[in-house]
């Protein structure tokens, strides 16, 4: 009997070795979980029991545990390099397979597709629609696409102003608006904007302080009025001064622009009609339609920020929605995992979101090699979700997850276990020179 609870001790300790010598051979393994062996103890008994004189037979490998624990978090500078600070796993699909694993050694292949480094694993997350918006349900292989950001045409024009109130009243009846004569008007306010084709445009602004609490605006697109026709020469037409009112306050009280009464605080250039915007080029010296044209919904500047006070005239930066054709220049994933592509026009589009798994028994899933697990029974089904939903950890983006082996543990670990194995193996010498008596004695 001896032999055998020697034997078993052994088999144990042996096990125990591997599973030590295992994680420290993976201490620098991306996402890698340590593993603990868990043993129990066996006894031979009949049906109703021997009671309190009953020897052990040994011992057995219960289970070998992993153990989920954070990794530390280090930055890699890797474009696609990913860690989760928290719960959940990144979730893989290799022809249909799906794997889960905390790696997040990530790259693109030759398809555009978010792969594992060794290229058998696709990221999987939820895709977006024509306006970038994240359409959740459906897993499917995320990919980065390569091309062109799309021109738009300017609908809006946004932007906060203050027009001095103690500028000098200028009389048009003696000097009437010239967009060539710096006399003619108080200030000059400049914004890009763009046609269907994403051509830029320069729109100026003109204001002139007609009266006390009183201004009015000229608005020019290519240096001409918006419908194409010149302000001089040839041709000119007079452009269309809309007046804006203050209160005593210095506050906008509204904006009327002929041949409307209507008082309002957005001041609208028609993309069809009446003096629409036509969009043009300069081509020998004579100012031509493009071929592009304007949003049909016109352009509607805001001017419901302007204010008049005694303090210096400006106007912060504008902000408009039109931009020109743009080529991706960059990724960024941010803490909730969407992936935004960056382009050179300035702009950036939401291009998927990642997807985190989480399982009710994390000790149940099957390690598949690779830093990978597979889905078992005993682990239950996964659900998916968006990072920072519930329990679900955040992406840090140009960071990986290192293992979580301790490595001085596991080598205090390694002491025990040789000793244990020593004394497992004195346990067999010594029932050996017993036997050996026993023998000497017949």
């Amino acid at each position: 009997m001896s032999f055998n609870i020697g034997l078993s001790g052994l088999y144990a300790s042996n096990k125990q070795l591997d599973v030590t010598g295992n994680n420290i051979a993976n201490v620098a393994t991306t996402g890698f979980k340590s593993s603990r062996a868990e043993f129990q103890d066996v006894y031979s008994a009949l049906r109703l029991g021997n009671g309190s004189k009953t020897i052990g037979n040994g011992v057995n490998l219960a289970n070998v545990s992993q153990q989920f624990s954070q990794g530390d978090v280090n930055t890699s500078g890797g474009m696609l390099d990913m860690a989760i600070q928290g719960g959940g796993f990144f979730t893989l699909s290799t022809n249909g397979s799906l794997s889960y694993t905390r790696a997040g050694t990530f790259q693109r292949d030759k398809e555009g597709f978010v792969t594992t480094s060794d290229g058998t694993g696709r990221l999987q997350g939820y895709a977006v629609d024509d306006e970038g918006k994240v359409v959740k349900g459906i897993l499917t292989d995320l990919r980065i696409d390569q091309a062109n950001l799309p021109p738009k045409a300017s609908s809006k024009v946004d932007s906060t102003s203050n027009l001095k109130s103690t500028s000098d009243v200028i009389n048009q009846t003696d000097i009437p608006f010239d967009p060539s004569n710096l006399k003619s008007f108080t200030e000059q306010f400049s914004t890009t904007i763009y046609d269907t084709q994403g051509n830029s445009h320069p729109m100026d602004q003109y204001v002139v302080k007609t009266g006390s609490n009183t201004w009015k605006t000229y608005t020019l697109i290519d240096g001409r009025n918006p419908n194409g026709s010149p302000v001089t020469g040839t041709g000119a037409q007079a452009p269309v001064a809309s007046t804006m009112s203050f209160d005593t306050a210095g506050e906008l009280t509204g904006i009327v622009t002929p041949p409307s009464t209507a008082s309002n605080t957005t001041l609208t250039i028609p993309g069809t009609g009446t003096g629409a915007w036509v969009p043009s080029v300069m081509v020998g010296g004579v100012w031509t339609p493009n071929g592009a044209a304007a949003n049909p919904d016109g352009i509607a500047i805001n001017m419901a920020s302007i204010t008049q006070y005694n303090s210096v005239t400006y106007r912060n930066p504008p902000v408009t929605d039109g931009y020109a054709t743009g080529e991706i220049t960059g990724l960024k994933i941010d803490g909730n995992g969407v992936m935004f592509a960056n382009f050179s026009n300035q702009q950036s589009k939401a291009i998927g979101q990642l997807a985190l798994a989480s399982f009710n028994n994390e000790q149940g899933l099957q390690p598949a090699g690779g830093t990978s697990w597979k889905e078992t029974f005993a682990s239950g089904q996964p659900g998916y979700d968006t990072p920072q939903t519930g329990t679900l950890g955040t992406i840090v983006a140009g960071n990986l997850e290192g293992s979580n082996v301790n490595l001085t543990n596991e080598l205090v670990d390694l002491i025990k276990a040789q000793s244990n194995y020593q004394a497992n193996a004195k346990t067999i010498s010594t029932q050996s020179t017993i036997m050996q008596t026993i023998i000497q004695m017949t």
